[in-house]
């Protein structure tokens, strides 16, 4: 059984191992020996884990309505559309080197993933996407980084990309809104994708936190716009959240910006701390939130009758080219 950071505790409790979407993956081709994996987590998730587990073990999602929002922003269509334009708006000037590399987070279908793949293109987790930015650009000119624009933006601008270097493409407006001048000064084009919980953080509520306590560290997840990426003390994962607040000691106090399951175990993991979310308005993943106790329970009742529900099964084509893809990002990653 396998839970995310984002699960409620009634789903952690009975998780053999818990991480993020990439240390989830990463256990289920770890782990030959299971024949099945529960995964409490989302679509693209599981989908990652069935490509990367074995043909003989199964995976398993309990509730197939638990989605991703933001992964459902880009396509698989709208991507191909979007390759079509950018390539045919920019001329090739620099010998072999490609003018468009393709990079998606981990927070994105298989279909997507397997494009990158089959265009010499990567897979990134929020932990190494500047790490893979660097691969992309020792290959091509320009990146287009989807779905997230916040991820790819705050990655970029750390490594010196300025705004204007960074256009946003509309996957509704032709050429996704952008002009072929602005394609070709580009270095990073930024998908119009977000996640809808790291959205909702503000510099405000960073400002607020630090007149109630003024000794507070802000930590954000580079989900979050740049100007509260910017406005806080640390910027990561959420395995960089955890780790950091591990490394508190009695009487810190943590403000952070990230998905208020994880930000609520923390605090009662570490009650010598105060740890609290900065958006004071409780606001759980949605979609990560319908895996139910009931369904967890539906599924392994079903797998001891010798059934396997809801199995999360990625087409062998589709699951090849994708795996092309995250075998780069495994031997990219620091």
């Amino acid at each position: 059984i396998l839970g995310h950071f984002y699960q409620r505790d009634e789903i952690i409790k009975h998780a053999d191992f818990v991480g993020d979407s990439f240390m989830l993956a990463q256990a289920a081709k770890d782990h030959p020996e299971a024949e099945a994996f529960v995964f409490c987590g989302v679509h693209f998730m599981a989908e990652t884990a069935d490509i990367l587990s074995t043909d003989q073990q199964s995976v398993i999602l309990p509730n197939l309505a638990a989605g991703c929002s933001m992964a459902d922003m880009a396509t698989i269509d709208q991507v191909e559309e979007a390759w079509e334009q950018i390539t045919g708006a920019l001329e090739t000037t620099e010998g072999d080197k490609a003018e468009v590399i393709p990079v998606t987070y981990m927070n994105s279908s298989a279909a997507i993933k397997a494009f990158c793949g089959r265009n010499g293109g990567i897979v990134c987790t929020s932990s190494n996407a500047a790490t893979v930015l660097d691969w992309a650009f020792e290959r091509g000119k320009r990146v287009i980084f989807f779905p997230d624009q916040h991820l790819g933006r705050n990655t970029a601008k750390t490594m010196g990309i300025t705004e204007d270097q960074m256009p946003l493409w509309r996957p509704y407006l032709p050429l996704g809104g952008l002009t072929p001048q602005q394609l070709q000064d580009a270095k990073v084009i930024l998908w119009n994708g977000f996640c809808s919980v790291h959205k909702r953080f503000t510099v405000a509520q960073i400002d607020k936190a630090r007149t109630d306590y003024p000794n507070a560290q802000v930590i954000v997840h580079p989900e979050c716009p740049a100007p509260v990426v910017e406005a806080a003390d640390g910027v990561g994962s959420t395995e960089y959240i955890r780790k950091a607040i591990e490394g508190g000691k009695p009487g810190d106090v943590f403000a952070v910006g990230t998905e208020i399951n994880l930000v609520n175990r923390l605090q009662a993991q570490h009650p010598d701390m105060t740890i609290f979310c900065l958006d004071p308005v409780v606001c759980p993943c949605s979609t990560m939130y319908r895996i139910h106790p009931a369904y967890l329970a539906w599924v392994l009742e079903a797998l001891v009758e010798g059934q396997t529900l809801n199995q999360i099964s990625v087409d062998p084509a589709v699951a090849t080219d994708a795996e092309v893809a995250l075998e780069r990002m495994l031997a990219a990653r620091p």
